[in-house]
């Protein structure tokens, strides 16, 4: 059943449908899932937003961690990695090892140098900045509570902003992928060419979908006139 809820934002009011789905996997397309769970309920002029895990999940970027190979590298780094309240991140050796993978060692190097130097003049967010967005949007095993994916590293989705021009093409309502969490962190981190970034960020400020085992992947954002 799907559920909704309302917020105020620049003089508007917008409803925000939670969209319930089965429990997503690798063998799923995302356009499927939005004609099967989304179309029957879009309305003219709606705004499509899909969670950035799900979409990755659907891409097979859920990496159970028997399968990760922690090399050296990430053994010596992880620790060094800071603690954030929204999760884990990067400080786990099998999250590490697969932004090693996904950015490459150099770069981690760099960050992490660069990290370092940006603590000792009391700075925070240096290493996420030099490592990239496929970095800082790795999420750690434990982080999701559905299963079977509490056992599994989820990478970034790939290409967020070509699959939301493609969802928007193939059904014409602007699209979304977001990043949210629970302590007021909301980034757009791909979007159709009509998505107002800044705006869409504060609807969902609150993040009505959650972070339990909701399986509600996709929001719809409609205007109340």
């Amino acid at each position: 059943m799907n559920t909704s809820s309302q917020i105020n934002v620049a003089g508007k009011t917008f409803q925000r449908i939670l969209v319930k789905t089965k429990i997503l996997n690798e063998k799923d397309d995302i356009l499927d899932v939005i004609e099967h769970y989304a179309v029957p309920i879009l309305q003219t002029g709606d705004i499509i937003t899909i969670s950035e895990s799900p979409l990755a999940i659907t891409q097979g970027r859920a990496i159970p961690v028997s399968q990760i190979k922690v090399g050296f590298l990430a053994k010596i780094l992880w620790p060094f990695v800071a603690n954030v309240e929204y999760g884990i991140g990067l400080r786990a050796p099998t999250s590490m090892q697969c932004a090693i993978d996904e950015v490459g060692s150099f770069r981690i190097l760099l960050a992490a140098a660069g990290g370092a130097l940006g603590k000792l003049i009391g700075r925070k967010g240096d290493f996420y900045r030099i490592a990239g967005k496929q970095a800082a949007l790795i999420d750690a095993a434990t982080t999701s509570p559905v299963p079977p994916y509490e056992n599994c590293v989820i990478k970034g989705p790939a290409q967020p902003d070509k699959v939301a021009r493609k969802i928007c093409d193939k059904f014409g309502f602007e699209t979304a992928i977001m990043d949210i969490n629970d302590i007021g962190g909301s980034w757009v981190i791909g979007k159709s060419s009509g998505i107002n970034s800044l705006l869409l960020e504060t609807i969902m400020k609150d993040n009505p979908q959650g972070q339990a085992a909701e399986l509600t992947p996709i929001c719809i954002i409609r205007e109340i006139k």
